[in-house]
């Protein structure tokens, strides 16, 4: 296992606030040369601590003013087709198991609280396998 160190840790928190901030600009903020950040950076990725760079969308800004976090219960030995199909659907942006009175919790995106209803009713309780 790999250890991390406080630099680790300062340039994990610098890219998490920032993913697309340069080596160089990085480098300056936190102090560092350049050339140990890049390669720090580079051990990150290839231990797979940093798995990716990526962003985070405004979901308002794109229209989508509705969120909903649902409940679902399934039959177990559906469960592949289950998640398969659910994210197979626009709007789903996360699956997660859970352990009480649901077996998983959806975490859905709509433009309205129609087309949520429509989301849920229609493409979600149709799945075979959600009960």
């Amino acid at each position: 296992m790999y250890k991390i160190d406080d630099l680790d840790l300062k340039i994990l928190e610098e890219l998490s606030n920032d993913a697309s901030i340069s080596v160089p600009r990085l480098s300056k903020k936190i102090n560092i040369n350049a050339s140990v950040v890049y390669s720090r950076i580079k051990r990150l990725v290839k231990r797979g601590i940093i798995r990716k760079f990526t962003i985070l969308m405004n979901d308002e800004a794109l229209g989508f003013n509705v969120k909903a976090l649902t409940g679902i219960n399934m039959d177990s030995k559906l469960r592949d087709n289950v998640l398969n199909e659910l994210f197979r659907i626009p709007g789903v942006t996360e699956v997660s198991e859970v352990t009480g009175r649901f077996d998983i919790l959806v975490t859905m995106n709509s433009h309205s609280l129609d087309e949520m209803h429509q989301l849920i009713s229609e493409r979600v309780g149709r799945i075979e396998g959600v009960q």
